[in-house]
């Protein structure tokens, strides 16, 4: 019976199993999701080892000391025993990893190391953080740790969805006693990121900086702030000093001519950290400027970086494309979600808070001083004119211009479209073809025009004002290999009785009442079929009447008989004085 050996991948903090027959390899063993890696083994006569694709079963630590192995060789015996705190030597078998360029394995210390610390963390952060974090994000607090104390800045790449912000706040919190901390993100990001610090790691205190004078933080504050105050404010910025700068959605700093991109490298900080899941957009220079940002002194001469990689890996060079693998894996780190799929729940959620802009808190106030002119009526009446009222707000949300009539330029106007339009970009960089879903006939035709003039795409609209033949081919066409690579559904029309398993991406634009209908929206890529982790994102917009639809979902959301519109009947039911106050926008941030 061949034997089964445990291989540790550091990155994702997970072993491959796979067998060996003494001779070749064989079939991955049937304890975990199968990958194909490419490992180092012994070569055909036993005389040497060469780097080889073997199929493995990926699994999680706290699994292999109980996983049911017939045969387990020595390398499982040694990691078990690692497990159980001992500290046996590791044959190669149990470190069996090519480095990143292929020429040499990966070192038993290495390996032990990375586990150690590993594990250490995911101890601190059990008590540090209201989250369990999942083995790989436990590595990536534990990578940028390492990173940072010996190159000073670090490049998190993981693929959207895997959770770049909770690793990155986990690191914050280990140094929330050094001083204060520096996020910069999109305007779009700046409510979420403040929401999901309180969320998480409720020990830190977060500013929202949005201009004008800036106060000196202390120990365990977090300013956040977007990249146009960045660019139009930074001279106030250089006054401070930071013990970490942390830029999201780093692809914004691509190009390193920009005023932003200048601005960020003003920015007095002890570590730089770059978050982004689109690393690469249009050429290899773009990864350079990210490079030249958290680590210039290992990637300071843009000249040398263009003839040592550009352009030989531009004529084909794969031994320029192995050099480039090897001098930036010291500082990035770049994980897909197909490869910790073992780590990942069937569905993730993800609920973002979106920033209004200038505008649209010019547009939503204006809308709830004509509500308040008009009044809400009484009896039979009131119900109608609060869903009106709500209606306006949420359209609002959506898109200032869907209440003004002025849709001529979309970008820049609406927090929740701009955050949506980064999502979209991401997953159409990495090739996920993305549903989106709103209630509103108008706002789905906005998204529609939107997409087509932001990245060139055509997008069909699933809306109910189609008949059938036409729903069936919007369907058809989806769901091929070759299919459009956005979709956009109205909520009712495409939330049941439709299989689009293509998709493993779902944006919900805009919130309704009834959380049943969301999740029942969510499951048509959800599906029998779908062979990846399904990610839900919902969109709510921070400070206006949303996060009270967000709130009553977390109250409501286990029953099921809710009625679509009792959150317009409860809201009916409260007298003018506590309903505008609930529609009111808040300012307390």
């Amino acid at each position: 019976m061949p034997d089964v050996h445990a291989t540790y991948l550091p990155d994702r903090h997970m072993f491959a199993l796979w067998t060996w027959s003494g001779r070749a390899v064989g079939a991955a063993p049937p304890v975990g999701e199968v990958e194909t890696l490419a490992l180092v083994v012994p070569t055909s006569d036993l005389d040497g080892l060469e780097v080889s694709e073997v199929d493995c079963a990926l699994i999680e630590p706290d699994a292999l000391a109980g996983a049911p192995l017939d045969s387990p060789g020595r390398s499982v015996d040694a990691w078990r025993a690692w497990l159980a705190g001992g500290e046996p030597a590791l044959p190669i078998a149990a470190h069996a990893l090519p480095d990143a360029t292929g020429v040499a394995v990966t070192s038993a210390e290495h390996a032990v190391a990375v586990f150690r610390r590993t594990l250490a963390v995911g101890t601190e952060l059990r008590t540090a953080l209201t989250a369990k974090l999942r083995p790989y994000q436990m590595r990536g607090v534990s990578w940028l740790r390492e990173t940072v104390d010996a190159h000073g800045g670090a490049v998190l790449a993981d693929e959207m969805g895997l959770g770049k912000t909770l690793q990155t706040i986990g690191f914050l919190g280990g140094r929330a006693e050094e001083g204060p901390h520096l996020v910069v993100c999109p305007t779009s990001l700046v409510g979420n990121w403040a929401h999901e610090i309180a969320r998480f790691a409720p020990d830190l205190r977060t500013t929202i900086w949005r201009g004008g004078p800036l106060k000196a933080a202390g120990s365990g504050t977090v300013v956040l702030t977007g990249y146009p105050t960045l660019r139009l404010h930074s001279p106030v910025m250089t006054e401070h000093h930071w013990v970490t700068a942390v830029f999201d959605e780093a692809q914004v700093l691509k190009n390193p001519r920009t005023q932003v991109a200048k601005a960020a490298r003003t920015i007095a900080a002890d570590t730089r950290i770059a978050l982004t899941g689109t690393p690469v957009e249009n050429h290899l220079e773009e990864l350079w400027a990210l490079l030249n940002l958290v680590a210039p002194h290992l990637f300071g001469n843009r000249t040398q970086f263009r003839r040592r990689f550009v352009r030989p890996i531009a004529d084909g060079s794969l031994a320029a494309a192995a050099r480039l693998r090897g001098a930036i894996e010291p500082i990035v780190l770049m994980r897909k979600k197909s490869q910790v799929a073992g780590s990942l729940p069937p569905k993730i959620h993800a609920d973002l808070i979106c920033d209004l802009t200038e505008e649209q808190q010019l547009v939503y106030d204006r809308v709830l001083e004509q509500a308040i002119d008009d009044g809400f009526g009484s009896g039979v009446r009131r119900q109608g004119k609060v869903l009106a009222a709500l209606t306006a707000f949420k359209q609002v949300c959506n898109h200032p211009g869907l209440i003004t009539g002025d849709l001529g330029e979309l970008p820049g106007r609406s927090g929740k479209l701009d955050l949506c339009t980064d999502i979209v970009a991401n997953n159409l960089e990495n090739g996920s073809p993305t549903l989106i879903f709103t209630q509103y006939r108008r706002t789905g035709e906005m998204l529609v025009r939107h997409c087509d003039e932001q990245f060139g795409v055509s997008v069909p609209f699933f809306h109910g004002g189609l008949n059938q033949d036409q729903r069936t081919d919007i369907v058809r066409r989806f769901q091929a290999d070759n299919g459009p690579t956005v979709l956009v559904l109205s909520l009712k029309a495409g939330g049941t009785g439709l299989t689009l398993t293509r998709a493993a991406d779902v944006i919900h634009f805009d919130r309704w009442w009834n959380p049943a209908v969301e999740a029942q929206a969510s499951d048509r890529v959800h599906r029998i079929g779908q062979t990846r982790t399904v990610t839900v994102t919902t969109l709510t917009t921070g400070t206006t009447v949303e996060e009270h639809i967000a709130a009553m979902h977390s109250r409501k959301s286990a029953l099921s008989e809710i009625a679509d519109l009792s959150g317009v009947a409860e809201l009916a039911r409260l007298d003018d004085d506590r309903l505008i106050a609930v529609l009111r926008r808040k300012r307390d941030s």
